[in-house]
């Protein structure tokens, strides 16, 4: 019987030197509605390549004359517009990340699960299909900007290092492989992310992206695979997750390690098996998404200490792109602040101000340990703080200026045994600075620690270390007490 949902007649070349597997594939794939051709060696699957084109290939990764990945380099070499999904030996994650990395669509680890199987293979096959309408679209459509090259465009910066991120994120978007992006805060992760989504063929699809440090642990099987009507008190309907929300299109994971380790379980399984089920279901729902995920952690530190599971790491690590921090790419300055201010001046409705060359000069001498996000923050407090077209700082000091109007709205709100006084020593200072900012954060949001975290942009672990640091006196919400610590 022919899937609703899958394309008829889609053909499939199963590569396998087991018969008994080969027939397992080959009659499950006839029943849902696809042509079927099979071969026992790399040499037969040439055969079959050179003869005809197939929309999937599903390779055993060891066969008696090589490994199935020589299938996926002869595909990528060729531009073939075959998916292909490899069949490798439980737990050889090397292997399958290396299977990723040379172009997979995905893997399977033998016993293969078959609803796990039929379910790659439709997504496989659906890719494919969307890939070539995509490229004919591409090919019959006259030369024009568009949403990719407008996302680039927004990735300020020309320096070597920021050359080769765009050109990393040209090249990835092509592909169906997991990305991780990593890098410090305030790097500009979910920008480029963003910029993956626009320059692929799932632009078009919705973009969705998720903060997962700022969910209640609780919550998270909700917000993340949406719940049936009624599944719990108040819950008058169904309720869409984010999988479910970014169907067809980009599910951007951002401070993927602060998933706990549960939620970590079933997000994996999600996303192997492509399907998920709603709280309050009793059938699973298949899904199609693309996952990018984002870190400032060291993950592979953090799989060594059993803080993340190493099976997660090795799916959502296939490929990798490192952001460098801000003091590693001072000449890139210029075009970010101008980038900056002009953001700034659109959102206020104001002429774009003018940066002195000598401001420019001893920004790039802070250390800037927030990157592109301090940098903006800066900026954006010192425009609304300067009354002229220019702003106005001292040569000598701007940073220090830039610093002071950042924090001169919360020291006015605060208590007066609370102000901020100016030091003598730069690491006091910032000290009072960070410490005033936290409590304003955390008195407008009645001291949630979570709320506060979400709202500066930390992990709830960085805000309590921050909290303890300053040896801030901040009660404990309500709403903290089952937080995870």
């Amino acid at each position: 019987m022919t899937s609703n949902t899958t394309p008829a007649r889609a053909h499939i070349l199963v590569v396998d030197d087991e018969p008994d597997l080969r027939t397992l594939y080959e009659l499950s794939l006839v029943r849902d509605g696809f042509e079927v051709s099979t071969a026992e060696s790399l040499a037969q699957a040439f055969e079959h390549l050179s003869a005809c084109r197939f929309d999937v290939i599903i390779a055993d990764m060891r066969l008696p004359d090589g490994l199935g990945v020589e299938l996926l380099r002869y595909v990528k070499a060729q531009q073939r517009r075959e998916r292909c999904v490899v069949i490798t030996a439980y737990g050889s994650a090397e292997n399958a990340v290396e299977s990723l990395k040379a172009g997979a669509f995905d893997y399977l680890t033998k016993p293969v699960d078959l609803r796990q199987f039929r379910g790659v293979i439709a997504s496989a096959v659906q890719d494919a299909k969307a890939s070539t309408s995509a490229s004919a679209v591409a090919r019959s459509a006259p030369t024009q900007g568009g949403a990719g090259e407008a996302a680039l465009a927004r990735m300020a910066g020309e320096s070597a290092s920021m050359r080769l991120v765009k050109e990393r994120v040209v090249k990835v978007a092509r592909s169906m492989a997991p990305i991780m992006v990593t890098g410090e805060s305030g790097t500009g992760k979910e920008m480029v992310a963003s910029a993956i989504h626009a320059n692929s063929h799932r632009s078009g699809g919705p973009w969705v992206a998720v903060n997962c440090s700022a969910i209640p642990e609780n919550l998270l099987e909700t917000e993340f695979f949406g719940a049936k009507k009624g599944a719990y008190t108040g819950s008058s309907q169904d309720r869409d997750g984010f999988f479910q929300a970014a169907g067809g299109g980009t599910l951007f994971l951002d401070e993927i390690g602060d998933l706990p380790l549960a939620m970590q379980s079933k997000l994996l399984r999600a996303i192997q098996e492509r399907c998920i089920r709603p709280i309050g279901s009793t059938q699973e729902e298949p899904v199609d998404v693309r996952i990018i995920s984002a870190t400032h952690k060291d993950l592979a530190a953090e799989v060594q200490a059993g803080r993340f599971r190493q099976d997660l790491y090795y799916r959502l690590n296939v490929i990798q792109i490192l952001i460098p921090p801000l003091r590693e790419r001072r000449e890139d300055l210029p075009a970010l602040c101008a980038a900056l201010l002009r953001r700034i001046a659109a959102d206020s409705g104001i002429a774009v101000p003018s940066l002195p060359d000598a401001v420019l000069d001893q920004l790039a001498l802070d250390p800037l340990p927030g990157n592109v996000r301090e940098l903006e923050n800066l900026l954006h407090r010192a425009v609304a703080l300067s009354e002229e077209n220019e702003l106005q700082f001292e040569p000598s000091s701007p940073q220090a200026l830039l610093r002071e109007t950042a924090v001169a709205g919360t020291a006015a709100a605060a208590p007066e045994d609370e102000q901020l006084a100016l030091p003598t020593d730069l690491q006091s200072y910032l000290d009072g600075a960070e410490r005033t900012i936290l409590i304003k954060a955390l008195r407008e949001t009645g001291f949630n620690r979570t709320a506060a975290a979400a709202r500066l942009g930390l992990s709830l672990r960085q805000i309590r270390y921050r909290i303890a640091r300053l040896r801030i006196d901040a009660p404990v919400s309500g709403d903290d007490l089952d937080e995870p610590g």
